[in-house]
């Protein structure tokens, strides 16, 4: 990956806040549910409850599609990125609470009684970092559909 298309990759995830995240039930279908992420760099992390659908399938299998994207009024404005990567349970106390600590910094213009809320104790969540193997950069200011396949 050239760094022109990293630093793109990294403005599109450093721009955003949710991300649809698709996991496979155990039946075989897919799950796909809107969370909020935190990065650093091309890693991502996102938490969800202990007993969540979400955190069940991905103890059977941890591929995951994600996609990062937004609405706009101008389709051939459209821009995003989707990605295939294993999501991993993080189970190391330092690395929760870090990652639980940087939630909030993601909203800097939110109400103070939402930056200032308390946020859940490691054991209180579950928490997966995402790890990216491919991914697609959508840009439509280039041409209709236009993508570009990143492998990590």
């Amino acid at each position: 990956m050239d760094d022109l298309m990293k630093q793109k990759i990294l403005s599109l995830l450093e721009g955003h806040r949710i991300m649809t995240i698709a996991t496979l039930r155990p039946d075989g279908w897919p799950q796909a549910t809107t969370v909020g992420y935190v990065n650093e760099g091309l890693t991502l992390w996102f938490l969800c409850g202990l007993a969540s659908q979400k955190a069940d399938n991905l103890a059977h299998d941890n591929r995951v599609s994600i996609t990062i994207d937004h609405d706009t009024p101008d389709i051939m404005s459209i821009t995003g990125l989707s990605m295939a990567a294993r999501a991993y349970r993080v189970t190391d106390r330092a690395e929760a609470k870090k990652v639980i600590g940087m939630l909030p910094l993601k909203y800097p213009d939110a109400p103070a009684a939402v930056t200032q809320m308390k946020m859940p104790e490691p054991e209180e969540v579950a928490l997966f970092r995402v790890v990216p193997k491919i991914i697609s950069v959508l840009d439509y200011t280039k041409g209709f559909a236009h993508t570009d396949l990143v492998a990590c």
